[in-house]
């Protein structure tokens, strides 16, 4: 048999408390630490708690921002040849179209409007994905254009794509010899007062995240929490209690869609072109541009602009057509106006792929007749096709 050894019993007199906090103290880091100590030992543990945190930032680096930003680093602004211009005697001119906000290449975009293709050559412009420059843009038309012999353009902006259009519409107009005819804006915010509120804060939130957070203009796992948080209204549910509910299935559903389409996709438009584009229309020039195009060249050349929209305004949910109607009326309108204003049943907001046929109906019975005549004239007949048409004009005045 065996005994448990027998400790001496200890009475409430050999505690010390006193003694105990000496010998902590005593045994702390930095304890004999004179000069300073307080501060010393402060900092220590400062850097003792962010070693977790500066081991996470450089993971986050290393694996997400480093190599988007070697891949962004490669990118250059591209012009895609889409459709060939219709009639021979339309080769002469080239039609460039620019996609808006949160979208890289005008491929697919300009691909849907084959009736382009009765104004000229078709081409659509592929941005830098680290970033905006519509003197880039600009310089690219010219170089194509003088190599292929175009002497006339007519630029076409889809959303946010028409401030980009306006612009690159200016420094062709005002530096380069060649003709633009015409702007065709598709559903245009023409200043961020036309930016409906939903949209402005989501571009407003990305702004404030990209100034804080280093290395946001390229993180791909900032841009998946951004656009899985403007899909919120998919997978949040409301609720009766104070919290709201998340749908999972539909939560997944919209990762999965956001991966695919904006992480993933080498197609997808970058934090830093998302915020170039947003600062487009933030510090937009577009009435500028607009008096600018309005001021006859040498030649006598002022360029037509056409803006496209539904006919009801609550259908276009991310822009005031209404507001950019308005503005239009009164900077291109008026005794001697070159504005064309149509408004189209069963679209939204600058949707021709999903809507392909309402937009090249609209192009061949509307656009192209108004571009073909110079402001003023009657549209010639004998010209492309013309027909009865309503083409819902701003009267002079």
């Amino acid at each position: 048999m065996s005994y448990a050894p027998q400790l001496p019993p200890c009475s409430a007199g050999d505690w010390d408390d006193g003694r105990r906090r000496r010998r902590l103290h005593e045994s702390r880091t930095g304890h004999r630490w004179q000069r300073f100590g307080r501060l010393r030992r402060g900092l220590v543990r400062t850097a003792l708690a962010t070693l977790p945190f500066l081991a996470l930032f450089t993971q986050y680096w290393a694996w997400d921002v480093a190599p988007m930003r070697e891949r962004l680093a490669l990118t250059e602004p591209r012009l895609h040849p889409i459709h060939d211009a219709t009639s021979a005697d339309d080769r002469d001119t080239a039609v460039v179209d620019l996609v808006g906000l949160g979208n890289l290449d005008a491929t697919d975009t300009a691909a849907a409007l084959p009736a382009l293709g009765k104004l000229g050559q078709v081409w659509a412009v592929e941005y830098d994905n680290s970033g905006l420059d519509t003197a880039v843009v600009s310089r690219m038309i010219l170089e194509r254009a003088t190599w292929t012999g175009i002497g006339n353009v007519v630029l076409v902006g889809n959303s946010m794509g028409g401030i980009v259009a306006l612009e690159v519409a200016q420094h062709l107009h005002q530096e380069t010899p060649l003709e633009v005819t015409g702007v065709i804006l598709d559903c245009t915010p023409i200043d961020l007062h036309a930016v409906r509120a939903d949209a402005r804060d989501a571009g407003e939130d990305l702004l404030r995240w990209i100034g804080w957070l280093p290395g946001a203009r390229e993180s791909r796992s900032m841009r998946t929490l951004v656009e899985v948080a403007a899909r919120q209204d998919r997978f949040v549910v409301p609720s009766d209690r104070w919290y709201r509910r998340i749908d999972p299935e539909e939560l997944r559903k919209a990762v999965t869609e956001v991966l695919n389409d904006k992480i993933f996709s080498t197609d997808a438009a970058s934090n830093g072109l998302i915020e170039s584009q947003f600062r487009a229309i933030v510090a937009s020039g577009a009435v500028d541009n607009l008096r600018a195009l309005a001021a006859e060249r040498d030649d006598g050349t002022r360029p037509a602009v056409v803006f496209l929209r539904p006919r009801n305004p609550l259908a276009d949910t991310v822009v005031d057509v209404e507001y950019t109607h308005r503005v239009l009326v009164e900077q291109v309108g008026g005794i001697d106006g070159t504005l064309l204003v149509s408004k189209l049943d069963g679209i939204g907001h600058a949707n021709p792929i999903q809507a392909p046929e309402v937009y090249n109906e609209a192009i061949t019975d509307r656009v192209v007749p108004f571009l073909d005549s110079r402001p003023g004239e009657t549209p010639d007949p004998d010209r492309r096709g013309y027909g009865p048409i309503d083409l819902d004009r701003i009267a002079p005045g």
